[in-house]
C-alpha cells in the first residue's frame, strides 16, 4: 500500500484515521491493581518526501525501558483528561513538541507491557523538520525510520525472549537502523500499526 506524503497529505490523513476507526478496539483490559495504564504516541511526519515515524531512545538512567527505543510516552498521571492528554503530555515533556501542533488520527488497541504497564499507542501526524527540546534525563536521542524501511518483511523478525521470571515469549526484533535496534513492544506495536495500513 502506498501512502502519499507531501504538503498536501489530507487523503493519506483521512484513509489512516478510517483505518484505525475501522480496526476492531480488541485487547486486554489490565485491572489498575495490576497493571499501570499508560499511553504513547506514534509520531507520524513526512520526512524527504516519504512517511515516518519519530522514534527516541531512553537514557540509562530512566526507571523503567533503559536504553531502549520506543515511542514518546509514560504513565498517565492524575492530572490527564484522559489517554491522548497523556500521550501529548509526554511528547511535550520528552521531545519537546507542542501539544496544539499534533494532529491525532486515532487509537490502537491496549497492550500489556512484562514492566506490567498498559498502553494504549495514539496515532498523531506532527510537524517536519522540527526543533526538538530533548529531556536530558529521559531521552538520550531522537530518530526517524521511513515506513518502507519498517515495512521490508526481512527488516524484523519473532525469537524467543526469556523473561526475569523463566518464562520464554516470542518478541518482534527489527533489524538494526543507523545504530539503534527496535524490538519488544514498540516493535510490535510498530508492526501492528503497519498491517493497520495494510503495508
Amino acid at each position: 500500500m502506498y501512502l502519499a506524503c507531501n504538503d498536501k497529505n489530507d487523503h493519506t490523513q483521512e484513509y489512516i484515521q478510517q483505518r484505525l476507526r475501522d480496526t476492531p478496539m480488541r485487547g486486554p483490559t489490565a485491572p489498575l491493581d495490576v497493571f499501570r495504564r499508560a499511553a504513547v504516541l506514534i509520531p507520524l511526519l513526512c520526512e524527504k518526501g516519504e512517511l515516518s515515524l519519530l522514534f527516541i531512545r531512553r537514557t540509562e538512567t530512566v526507571q523503567d525501558h533503559k536504553g531502549q527505543v520506543s515511542f514518546p510516552g509514560g504513565a498517565v498521571e492524575p492530572e490527564d483528561r484522559d489517554i491522548i492528554n497523556t500521550a501529548l503530555r509526554e511528547t511535550w515533556e520528552e521531545v519537546g513538541i507542542s501539544p496544539e501542533e499534533i494532529k491525532i488520527l486515532g487509537c490502537m488497541r491496549e497492550y500489556h507491557t512484562i514492566s506490567r504497564f498498559s498502553i494504549v499507542p495514539v496515532v498523531g501526524v506532527v510537524p517536519w523538520p522540527y526543533q526538538l527540546n530533548l529531556s536530558k534525563e529521559e531521552v538520550s536521542r531522537a530518530f526517524t525510520i521511513p515506513l518502507s524501511w519498517l515495512a521490508v518483511s526481512s527488516h524484523h523478525s519473532e525469537k524467543p525472549y526469556s523473561r526475569p521470571d523463566g518464562r520464554v515469549e516470542n518478541v518482534i526484533y527489527f533489524e538494526p537502523f543507523d545504530g539503534d535496534l527496535l524490538w519488544g513492544i514498540t516493535a510490535r506495536i510498530t508492526l501492528n500499526f503497519l498491517q493497520i495500513l495494510e503495508m
